[in-house]
């Protein structure tokens, strides 16, 4: 990342960098501030390896702070602004930051609130975390201290194989997880964004959407890759990016749908020239306003991926595919293995894994989840898929607990997918049924829609139609509902109630 901005002060030193508010920055005056964050960071303490904590809505000092902290060979997290102050607490304690970049505007009493309970309940973690507030106009806040400081920061020889940014994930394991991306990921996966979505030089990205997720960082860092322009706004407002759009004719953006609808409302009467922004069409009078994307993004977006893998591992874009996902750039390798780890053959369901260089160094202190992450010399996505046989990949769903039937290894998840085609069926999960002869049965539980019907009998001739034989239910309970755990079903009551067990692995 340090190389791509000396390269573009270099070449580009007046070319405009960052928008944000009444702050215009070209390239020249970045890698300048850079600099002196990065002396200023290592005033406060940081070094190699350390974390430094983003506390804050959307701002281009989002964008400073990774790159001092990729002069030194740190770590930038942007945290979740948007969590309550315990779900803060736990990432401070967590992270045990050097330093936290925090927001007063809006967030500041959450932020405080967060900072007090982590001090009561991680108080080694953060005994020396320096706190540094980046909208406070005082002597003590962001700009004064960058202002006041000077000279070079102490050369780092950094790899492109080290971490430089931290982004938590979702709590699949109970707690969320730091994922740490290496330099080569970001610059790697910034390279091909910029490429799919014809990116270049002259590109201007509004970054509307949360810069602690990789979604939307991935188009951040092709425009900085590229050399274009990244605008800031703190948070969506319609209005807002319609003005920002307009003004700084900015190329792309995050826009979901709700917002689409928002902008077209804040631009009733044309009072805005949105023309400029290349985006996927929507509803005509959202089509009307925009430019089609005829890129190979905006022809056929999407595709497969999490944070552990810097966001996307296959794409649409690289080409026609039965997949429902795309297919893998040339420097990332996905396969699909069964439960001993071998390959699957084309068609058939498995767990996704992947290599490549956009692949995550692993969880900020989690050696045994990244033993298990890492097994094999693969990222284990957790996430079930099919190589078809044009060696493109289908997402299928999570991977849930295995049903053993005989040699058979059976995924609950494509079953419960399979039966939720039904046009009958609101909801369904499968579990497994002791069983001394096969070793586990298949059985459903379904929720039927209101008015509708389907038997037991109606509803496995359904799946032995789609799926393997082996893998439709042997029996199905009717039910009104199903026990949850917030959005999660609840396989535990549903073993105790309908007498699941004896999965594999279990004993």
């Amino acid at each position: 990342m340090g190389d791509l901005l000396a390269g573009h002060r270099r070449t580009r030193p007046g070319s405009p960098a960052a928008v944000c508010g009444s702050d215009r920055i070209d390239y020249a005056t970045l890698a300048a501030r850079v600099d002196r964050l990065a002396v200023l960071l290592e005033s406060l303490g940081v070094t190699r390896g350390d974390r430094v904590l983003w506390l804050a809505q959307n701002c281009h000092r989002l964008l400073e702070c990774l790159l001092a902290c990729g002069r030194l060979g740190a770590v930038l997290c942007p945290v979740n602004w948007r969590q309550s102050a315990e779900e803060l607490a736990f990432v401070l304690g967590d992270a045990s930051p050097g330093v936290v970049v925090w927001q007063l505007s809006e967030i500041g009493s959450t932020v405080r609130e967060a900072r007090s309970l982590a001090e009561k309940e991680a108080p080694e973690a953060v005994r020396d975390t320096r706190w540094l507030c980046h909208d406070d106009p005082g002597a003590e806040g962001y700009e004064a201290l960058l202002e006041g400081s000077g000279g070079d920061p102490v050369p780092v020889e950094v790899s492109d194989a080290e971490p430089v940014l931290m982004i938590y994930t979702a709590a699949f394991s109970g707690t969320p997880n730091g994922a740490l991306l290496a330099h080569r990921a970001l610059v790697t996966q910034g390279a091909l964004v910029a490429q799919l979505q014809g990116i270049d030089a002259g590109y201007a990205y509004l970054n509307c959407g949360p810069l602690f997720h990789v979604a939307t960082l991935m188009t951040t860092l092709a425009t900085f890759v590229m050399g274009g322009k990244n605008v800031f706004t703190p948070r969506v407002d319609a209005e807002e990016l319609c003005r920002l759009v307009s003004e700084e004719r900015c190329t792309g953006a995050f826009v979901m749908g709700p917002t689409m609808d928002q902008m077209v409302e804040a631009n009733a009467g044309g009072r805005y020239d949105l023309s400029s922004l290349r985006t996927f069409a929507g509803k005509p009078a959202w089509t009307a306003m925009i430019t089609v994307d005829d890129s190979p993004w905006g022809r056929h977006p999407g595709g497969y991926g999490q944070t552990e893998v810097m966001g996307l591992a296959t794409f649409g874009a690289l080409g026609p595919c039965k997949g429902t996902h795309g297919r893998p750039p040339a420097f990332i390798q996905v396969a699909v293995l069964g439960p001993s780890g071998e390959d699957v053959p084309p068609g058939e369901t498995g767990e996704i894994v992947i290599k490549g260089p956009t692949v995550m160094n692993g969880y900020h202190d989690r050696p045994e989840l990244n033993a298990e992450r890492r097994r094999g010399g693969w990222h284990h996505t957790g996430d079930l898929g099919r190589i078809e046989d044009d060696g493109s990949l289908t997402f299928i769903a999570p991977l849930t607990r295995i049903v053993k039937s005989a040699a058979e290894n059976i995924y609950p998840a494509e079953v419960e997918a399979c039966l939720k085609t039904h046009p009958a069926v609101a909801d369904a999960a499968v579990i497994g049924v002791p069983d001394r002869t096969w070793g586990q049965n298949v059985k459903a539980i379904v929720v039927l829609k209101p008015g509708e019907a389907a038997d037991e009998a109606e509803l496995i001739e359904h799946c032995r139609q789609r799926i393997a034989s082996y893998k439709k239910p042997k029996s199905v309970e009717l039910v009104d509902s199903l026990p949850r755990q917030g959005f999660a079903l609840d396989y535990d009551a549903l073993d105790e109630r309908f007498g699941g067990g004896g999965y594999p692995g279990t004993g």
